[in-house]
């Protein structure tokens, strides 16, 4: 299963930042709360909405991110 398919980059949502499943959840923020020193088990414990595949994808993206993949080729 490809994880970055979670990573949906809608202009209606979040100012088109790229959040998890098209939810106002940007992989901004989910990386900040594992930065932060949240575990995933916290994350997904106060934000049910949330699965931790979103998490590991959010991970993934930041990774490819910062190493300058082409993401859109990899999804």
């Amino acid at each position: 299963m490809n994880l970055l398919n979670r990573i949906t980059l809608d202009p209606a949502v979040c100012h088109g930042k790229p959040c998890v499943r098209g939810m106002r959840w940007p992989v901004e923020i989910v990386i900040d709360m594992l930065g932060s020193g949240m575990s995933m088990d916290e994350i997904l414990a106060e934000h049910p909405e949330l699965e931790k595949d979103d998490i590991l994808a959010c991970l993934q993206y930041a990774r490819l991110s910062l190493s300058g993949v082409n993401i859109v080729e990899v999804a």
